[in-house]
């Protein structure tokens, strides 16, 4: 009698890794390698001089702080939506299930005119807002609306197969052992979805860090008030000022790898800890 073979619907080893490699290094590697090689051709000093300006340093703290903020709103309510699409029947809900996905198929200047148009002082929200007493178009609170849009699906759809994979019997276990649903929430269903969740968190904060053509119309663009640093890397390539751009590239590569290095690490510490469990 033959052993049963465990067929793999993916070529070879070799195949199949030379194909990814090259893929990922097409795709991330060239362009990463490029950048730091034109950084390290101007030199650090060059590089330090051209980033260590109040405008730089600016728009760098505006939009990793928008970011950041915008990817904790889509943590909580790209949860809630996940949870809400999988658990609970109601009319709309395909189509609510729909519309998560309008962000990714909107290209992102299309999404920048309409967040405009509807925030601006004389759009439909933003006069509501402006005889409210305040403004949201053209100020920091555009760019972190239009940063949670273009982020929300993200959180969403990665959550959303995990909550598909919970079973309602987890969750009446813990009730009938006298469990309250607060309790069974932070003890039994929070812990499942924390990686996953951790991952949607990422993804979103990468999407708004880099986020451009959503932005620059709601924003208003004014120096060190709503000018985000991608913004700042088009007007050093206009100018023909490769260096500047370079710096400014290499700045928030650093920083954004920083920032997932560290919710990397919080990821594996929670996978082990509900190993633990």
């Amino acid at each position: 009698m033959r052993p049963l073979i465990n067929r793999s619907p993916l070529p070879g080893m070799a195949l199949s890794a030379g194909i990814t490699l090259t893929l990922l290094s097409l795709v991330v590697l060239l362009p990463i390698g490029a950048l730091l090689l034109k950084g390290a051709t101007a030199g650090f000093p060059s590089l330090w001089a051209e980033v260590n300006t109040p405008r730089i340093w600016g728009a760098l703290y505006l939009s990793f702080r928008l970011s950041f903020i915008a990817a904790v709103i889509n943590l909580v309510f790209g949860v809630a939506l996940a949870w809400v699409l999988v658990r609970y029947r109601f009319p709309g809900r395909r189509l609510l299930d729909a519309a998560v996905d309008l962000p990714f198929a909107l290209p992102t200047a299309v999404a920048g005119i309409a967040l405009t148009a509807l925030y601006a002082p004389n759009g439909a929200f933003g006069s509501i807002a402006r005889d409210l007493g305040f403004k949201i178009a053209y100020t920091q609170w555009g760019i972190l609306l239009a940063l949670i849009f273009v982020g929300l699906p993200f959180v969403t759809r990665t959550v959303q197969p995990v909550v598909e994979e919970i079973e309602r019997e987890v969750e009446e276990a813990s009730a009938t052992l006298g469990a309250t649903r607060a309790y069974t929430l932070r003890r039994v269903v929070l812990p499942m979805l924390t990686p996953a969740a951790l991952t949607g968190f990422a993804l979103s904060l990468a999407r708004a860090v880099g986020e451009y053509g959503s932005v620059i119309f709601i924003a208003g663009n004014i120096p060190l008030k709503t000018e985000i640093a991608p913004l700042l890397i088009v007007i050093k390539l206009e100018e023909f000022n490769y260096v500047g751009a370079t710096a400014i590239g290499i700045a928030m590569l650093l920083i954004s790898f920083a920032m997932l290095l560290m919710i990397n690490a919080i990821q594996v510490f929670s996978r082990r800890r509900i190993g633990y469990v």
